[in-house]
């Protein structure tokens, strides 16, 4: 069966879409390395659609989040490991086209050309049948790729959640300090205190940034908490 032939059939199985112009979606899933006309134009359109459909199902599901936690859900679902979660799990890489250095390296498999061709497919979608083809074609994956109501304040970074917390139970912010900076310039490692002196609470954690050592450091002491009697 012919490449064409075998997109057809996938996209009227898995998306339930029937193509109007199946060269739009052909290129979608040509990678630049293929050579000739490729996909990067379409991933630059459908990179700008996944933002909008999935800013819309998010205001729409969750009416009572606020403005960061619809952006931290965003985030998570249009994010490069997620798009090439989802593109995984519908076999696309073997739709793909790629050029001999790309097959020989399993490229069909690598997270990035993966996010960037079902980025460039909902780009395809829309030029093909309008918003609501691409909107009705990724939904499906939306609604599979986001956690539960009740998981959502996971969804809050540690510190965020420690200074919540502290602040309901009336008692001061956390104090943070660096304990240690090891590496070159270009790589170091932080190791960071975070300490809640009227709990008697505290937490080390390290990171390749001085950010990335206060969240450890204060997952640790929430950690802490969440155990105390």
């Amino acid at each position: 069966m012919s490449r064409a032939l075998r997109l057809r059939a996938w996209l009227q199985q898995t998306l339930e879409y029937e193509p109007a112009d199946l060269a739009r979606f052909e290129i979608a899933l040509t990678h630049r390395s293929a050579g000739g006309v490729n996909n990067e134009r379409l991933e630059f359109l459908g990179d700008a659609l996944l933002g909008l459909i999935s800013a819309q199902y998010l205001f729409e599901r969750f009416p009572d989040a606020d403005e960061g936690t619809l952006s931290r859900l965003r985030a998570r679902l249009v994010s490069g490991e997620s798009l090439a979660q989802r593109a995984a799990a519908m076999e696309l890489g073997e739709l793909l086209a790629l050029g001999p250095g790309e097959l020989k390296s399993g490229g069909f498999r690598r997270e990035s050309i993966l996010a960037d061709a079902l980025e460039a497919l909902c780009g395809a979608l829309y030029l093909d049948g309008g918003l609501e083809s691409a909107r009705s074609a990724m939904l499906p994956w939306l609604e599979d790729a986001l956690p539960a109501q009740e998981l959502l304040g996971e969804l809050k970074d540690p510190k965020t959640r420690l200074q919540e917390l502290l602040q309901a139970r009336g008692l001061p912010l956390p104090r943070y300090s660096i304990e240690s900076v090891e590496g070159e310039l270009h790589a170091q490692h932080f190791r960071v205190r975070c300490e809640v002196e009227p709990m008697a609470v505290c937490a080390e954690g390290e990171g390749s940034s001085r950010r990335r050592a206060e969240q450890a450091a204060a997952a640790g002491v929430l950690e802490r908490i969440r155990f105390e009697p």
